[in-house]
């Protein structure tokens, strides 16, 4: 625990199971005195838990998972976990670098998706207790991709430190090194509802995108390798938009992948808005800020009643939505829409911060 004469910030750590290899995993919580407080396990470093107040000071769980690690390891659509090596989907799963060509799983026909059949979300990770510029304790996971997994080159030291801070705020920085030329885009797959997981659907939920155009797809989810303008279609979020009136007019009722108006990555690269979000009932806001170029926007349209949650509800379709921040999926074959390839001597680096308050 860690201490100042004015605040408090606490990580404290249990077992949280075991997988069928031996391995332990635990879980660690963060919490800050305003009642924020972050389950984070070393599996997958999912957030299985995520605990803010409503207007009434009344706190709940609004990240959609489950209380057991045997219902992660029956599988799940990437509920809260770290989402690579490519967070999103590669077309074809297939690309060449540096002259040598390279095939990924097809785990999304016909795509690649979310780093493969065992990506990082299957992967236990080391964990310690850091210090954090914010002045809070943190905990950081790190993971030694080898050269080969899931197809991809290159032995990549990956490290993701969560922080739970005074002001409020869950802050995921990510940073890796290679010691050989590979793609990295990384992400977290959180799924909010901010009136509670399981509560129902976020059609209520009023949205904001910071961004003037998409990444459409074609068939599949196929990136078509383009920009297209949002504007006055049902997937234009510039301004607050209730989810229920958009849902109809998406894309397979899905949700798109949007350029953000900054687009600076990397070291140096500053936090820019990527979204809002308003659960009216409750009060809650929760306001995302990012280093990254995109935001993906997910309106969880494949659950299907099929995962009982923590609280015992089912999970029903569009009950939660994602925002994603990352870089774009396909850039390895898509140059002028971004960069995901990472070389020996470099640092990836990426910062994503949720801000949480409520609305009076």
């Amino acid at each position: 625990m860690f201490r100042t004469s004015q605040t408090t910030f606490m990580i404290t750590k249990k077992n949280f199971g075991q997988l069928p290899s031996g391995e332990v995993v635990d879980e660690y919580t963060l919490s800050n005195s305003r009642g924020l407080s972050a389950k984070v396990i070393t599996y997958g470093g999912i957030i299985t838990e995520l605990h803010t107040l409503d207007r009434a000071g009344k706190s709940a769980d609004i990240v959609l998972g489950f209380s057991s690690l045997e219902k992660y390891l029956e599988g799940h659509p990437y509920f809260g976990c770290i989402t690579g090596r490519i967070a999103g989907r590669l077309t074809s799963g297939k690309f060449t670098l540096d002259g040598k060509s390279y095939s990924l799983a097809i785990n999304n026909a016909p795509n690649h998706l979310h780093g493969g059949n065992t990506g990082l979300d299957k992967r236990v990770w080391s964990a310690e207790i850091v210090k954090h510029s914010s002045g809070s304790d943190a905990l950081r996971l790190s993971y030694l991709s080898p050269d080969g997994e899931e197809g991809y080159p290159g032995n990549v030291r990956i490290a993701v430190t969560y922080v739970v801070t005074e002001a409020n705020e869950l802050t995921i920085e990510y940073e890796a090194t290679t010691d050989k030329a590979t793609l990295l885009s990384l992400t977290n797959h959180a799924y909010f509802n901010l009136a509670g997981e399981g509560s129902g659907r976020v059609d209520d939920h009023v949205l904001q995108i910071f961004s003037d155009e998409i990444a459409p797809c074609g068939e599949a989810m196929t990136l078509i390798d383009r920009r297209e303008a949002v504007a006055g279609k049902a997937n234009d979020f510039t301004k607050p938009k209730r989810v229920g009136d958009a849902l109809p007019g998406l894309w397979n009722n899905h949700g798109d992948n949007y350029f953000l108006r900054t687009q600076s990555t990397g070291a140096g690269a500053k936090l820019t808005p990527a979204a809002r979000l308003v659960e009216p009932r409750s009060g809650r806001v929760l306001e995302i800020t990012t280093t990254e170029p995109c935001v993906q926007f997910y309106s969880s349209s494949s659950l299907d009643d099929s995962f009982v949650g923590k609280a015992g509800k089912r999970y029903e379709k569009h009950g939660a939505l994602c925002l994603e921040c990352q870089r774009y999926p396909n850039s390895i074959n898509a140059p002028h829409l971004g960069n995901i390839t990472l070389r020996p001597g470099e640092t990836y680096r990426q910062t994503t911060v949720h801000s949480f308050s409520v609305e009076k």
